[in-house]
């Protein structure tokens, strides 16, 4: 049966948002600031190597707004995430994978279960479809970015790029574009141009190229400390046990990948506010405005705490909390330590390696928030 690829669009758009409603959405406090990414990645045959660098570096990412702050306020950061140029039943080769998260296990999960898959690769169609269905914040004070990424001509399917682009930044959104590739061929690909009608830059990297990572002293002691930092979580609803389990998952996903610096990546992210995980955690969970201890059912609890009267509830959550946060420190005061150790490892080599994905997208934030108001730690 002959399908409408419009009216197929609005079906998985509907789906979409049903699936974002379902989400417990976590709401930010009142004068909080926020940072929204999305990352749209061409995951069509000859990717693999795009995918593997997003993987690994996501954390470095998430990261560049640890101590970052705007009006006073330390920012939390949504991540989006979409797939285009695999085969699947969408007319234009389009999947949304995740909405606007602070849920950093889900998107990594989901990263990690990536496959490449021949097909086309439609920028303008995705740029159009997160552009329109994600739930942007209105707010001209708040840094929204999408960064699409990948190698074919940027002006392929029927949806125009140009369009799509001018219609982001309309809405605030700017659009950075990564050639996975030479430059002069994402030049006359389309890649630049679309990345200057919204706004963006335009960025060229070695989707194949390894990621540099310089081993520090503080390394294994980091990772050691992690494994402490998942001691303080507190299980609770129909989500806990599963969520419990994808971030060990998560946190073994990143140690595959330890030697591109993914798993002391990931552990500074749980040290800092962008971890957050009040939907399943009970540390996290008090902390939200509104939170009511007589909503928290019995059977939702973990085991050692279903004994405890409703004091004795509030003094083991607290426990768990001042544990976490001496331990965030102790990754922080390390993470202080091993961040100089790195600059003066490179001052002293002089090398830059080759621009990979973290490289391109780390300095692009930084540049672009800060024109937003966002301030940032030298």
């Amino acid at each position: 049966m002959k399908r409408n690829p419009k009216t197929f669009l609005v079906l998985c758009s509907a789906l979409f948002l049903n699936n974002v409603s379902a989400q417990e959405e976590i709401k930010p406090n009142e004068g909080q600031s926020k940072v929204q990414l999305a990352i749209l990645l061409d995951t069509s045959g000859s990717m693999s190597g795009l995918i593997e660098q997003t993987k690994t570096q996501l954390w470095k990412v998430v990261n560049t707004f640890i101590g970052a702050k705007q009006n006073g306020q330390i920012p939390f950061v949504e991540v989006a995430l979409y797939e285009y140029g695999a085969g699947n039943s969408n007319p234009n080769y389009i999947r949304a994978i995740q909405p606007l998260t602070r849920d950093l296990d889900q998107i990594s999960e989901d990263l990690f279960a990536l496959k490449t898959s021949g097909s086309q690769e439609y920028c303008g169609a995705v740029i159009a479809e997160a552009t329109k269905i994600l739930k942007w914040d209105a707010s001209p004070d708040v840094y929204k970015a999408i960064f699409i990424a990948g190698n074919e001509s940027f002006t392929q399917g029927s949806v125009d790029p140009t369009k799509a682009c001018q219609d982001a930044i309309a809405n605030g959104i700017i659009v950075n574009t990564i050639h996975c590739g030479d430059e002069q061929e994402g030049i006359k690909g389309g890649w630049k141009s679309g990345a200057l009608l919204a706004d963006g830059n335009f960025l060229v990297i070695n989707h194949n190229a390894a990621i540099v990572h310089i081993e520090a002293p503080q390394d294994a002691e980091i990772v050691d400390f992690n494994e402490k930092l998942n001691k303080t979580y507190i299980a609770y609803g129909k989500t806990g046990a599963r969520k419990l389990a994808s971030q060990t998952a998560q946190d073994g996903n990143a140690l595959q990948k330890e030697k591109s610096g993914a798993a002391v990546g990931r552990a500074v992210t749980k040290a800092s506010k962008n971890y957050w995980n009040a939907s399943w955690d009970l540390v996290d969970a008090t902390k939200e405005k509104g939170f009511d201890w007589a909503k928290v059912k019995e059977e939702d609890l973990p085991e050692e705490m279903k004994k405890l009267n409703l004091e004795e509830r509030k003094k083991f959550v607290a426990k768990k909390e001042a544990e976490r946060g001496e331990v965030q420190k102790q990754i922080q005061t390390l993470n202080d330590a091993r961040k100089k150790f790195v600059a003066e490892k490179r001052r002293e080599t002089a090398e830059d390696g080759e621009e990979t994905l973290d490289v391109a997208v780390t300095k692009t934030v930084r540049d672009q928030a800060a024109k937003k108001g966002y301030q940032f730690k030298k």
